[in-house]
């Protein structure tokens, strides 16, 4: 494995994210000096917060899955997530609510989950469910270890005999497929194949290597931590202090101080220099290129993933039809993923993620109130040429009839406050293209094909974040801390992973 060369006694990290914490927390078990330079006023990045006249609003990820990857962040400096958080395991992980009227809960258990699809779909889909679930475990073990969890130098390292064993589990076939070897009903396969989106590629274009962000929420399981997706972040960045971490908010970085190939300092907009052996940066792609003024060539130019519309509300009822998160499924599936991904016009017919996380955290919301966030996948701007300050208004009006044609009667006369979050917000906010799903997991942006997490021509800086390897969620960034690390240490001492299973417990 390449390593940055030179000192690296003292880390900048560029951005108090969750990939940019865990850097810094991994940084620090091995004794490293760190400093943490965020622009905002909290930690957390794309985990962020708003407090709008009482709601407590998560304004990035929803779903948290993998909570034993922030353990393993977490323990390099002797803590735990029991230390640092209050994680509730959601049962079900999700609620489909299907065009038909028909609704399956989604559950981590595996009995519990046979005799759900058992109830909706009958019992030969039960049985396929059962073998699909131990091909998607299969799957999730084979690529961690092989092709998740470590840093690529080449893709020659892709030459191996765990290669021919994802081939032989089909993880070369498209994800739409792949499902669909297990089960026939097309609203198991919705449930087993939707979560390419997250990825920023449609289920029919998708590899079925994918299909492990399955594995993730509906295997292993999704929780949620107490406070919100916020927690997240106060938790890693609250670790890393009392390791000795500076954490620096509202030291925007403008610029990157080089000598000869080494990046010297950090230079901040208030003209204030930091000096460092090594950087981390986990801002966004195009921006790291930009600060460390080295693009690198690929033969073709990156692809972005689609962006999303989000609706946050604050009502003053809520509605039996949802539970911590439900999915409201269109009718339409494959043309809306061309409207989004081709043809750069909204999806005509949406499939929603409703997230209430008021159903879990009461508190997050005043007394008696409620909080909905409702997700609608769009275009980015790249894509789809849309004036969202015009548009804006107009979609939001027709995400509310959606909404009401779909089980949330009365929902306008509900809301008390409201927030809509567009692909320019994202922009704003300094995501390429409008997207915070960053670039897309398309075969030519996956595994070692993705933008590196060293850049030629810089002997000493690093990339992490959902833009470089291993990609976007909240699991692959927390590993892009870990790779980032230990592109500047050689690899981490190895700590004992532990799973939160979706009962709670550890193993």
């Amino acid at each position: 494995m390449r390593t940055v060369s030179g000192p690296t006694d003292h880390v900048v990290v560029v951005g108090a994210g969750l990939s940019g914490l865990a850097a810094a927390l991994h940084l620090l078990g091995t004794g490293r000096r760190v400093t943490v330079l965020e622009r905002e006023e909290w930690p957390g990045g794309r985990a962020g917060r708003l407090d709008l006249d009482g709601f407590r609003i998560d304004t990035g990820p929803t779903v948290l899955t993998m909570p034993d990857l922030l353990d393993e962040a977490l323990a390099a400096v002797g803590e735990s997530v029991a230390d640092r958080l209050d994680l509730v395991p959601l049962s079900p992980a999700y609620r489909a609510v299907f065009p038909d009227g028909s609704t399956l809960d989604v559950h981590a258990d595996a009995a519990a989950m046979a005799e759900e699809v058992a109830r909706v779909c009958g019992p030969r889909e039960a049985e396929g469910y059962l073998r699909l679930r131990e091909w998607l475990r299969e799957l999730y073990d084979l690529e961690m270890a092989r092709f998740i969890d470590v840093n690529f130098d080449s893709p020659l390292a892709l030459l191996s005999p765990e290669l021919a064993s994802l081939a032989a589990l089909g993880g070369f076939r498209s994800l739409s497929s792949a499902v669909g070897r297990f089960v026939r009903d097309e609203r198991l396969r919705r449930v087993f194949s939707f979560q390419s989106l997250y990825a920023g590629v449609p289920p029919h274009r998708a590899l079925a290597a994918y299909a492990v962000i399955a594995y993730m929420d509906t295997v292993a399981g999704v929780h949620f931590p107490r406070g919100g997706m916020r927690a997240l972040g106060e938790a890693l960045a609250g670790a890393a202090a009392k390791a000795g971490a500076e954490l620096r908010y509202g030291s925007t970085v403008t610029r990157l101080e080089r000598r000869g190939d080494r990046v010297s300092a950090a230079l901040l907009a208030d003209g204030e220099r930091v000096p460092c052996d090594a950087v981390v940066l986990t801002v966004d792609l195009p921006l790291a290129y930009r600060l460390l003024g080295r693009t690198p060539w690929r033969p073709v130019p990156l692809r972005f993933s689609p962006s999303a519309v989000v609706l946050h509300a604050g009502t003053d009822r809520t509605w039996p039809l949802l539970d911590h998160h439900t999915l409201l499924f269109g009718a339409a599936w494959r043309r809306t993923f061309t409207e989004i991904t081709r043809l750069g016009t909204p999806m005509s017919d949406p499939s929603l993620l409703v997230t209430r996380p008021t159903a879990t955290d009461p508190g997050l919301a005043p007394p008696g109130r409620h909080l909905l966030s409702v997700l609608a996948p769009c275009p980015n701007l790249r894509t789809g040429r849309i004036d969202w300050a015009s548009f804006g208004p107009r979609y939001r009006d027709r995400l509310a009839a959606t909404l009401r044609d779909r089980g949330l009667t009365g929902f306008d006369e509900s809301v008390v406050v409201e927030r809509l979050v567009t692909p320019q917000d994202w922009s704003r906010q300094g995501h390429a293209f409008g997207t915070p799903f960053a670039t897309a997991h398309t075969l030519a942006q996956t595994g070692p094909f993705r933008p590196r997490n060293l850049v030629p021509g810089t002997a000493n800086a690093v990339l992490a974040g959902c833009g470089t390897t291993p990609g976007v969620g909240l699991p692959t960034v927390l590993v892009s801390g870990k790779l980032a690390a230990a592109r500047i240490t050689g690899g981490v001492p190895a700590v004992p992973r532990t799973t939160v299973t979706s009962s709670g417990r550890r193993r």
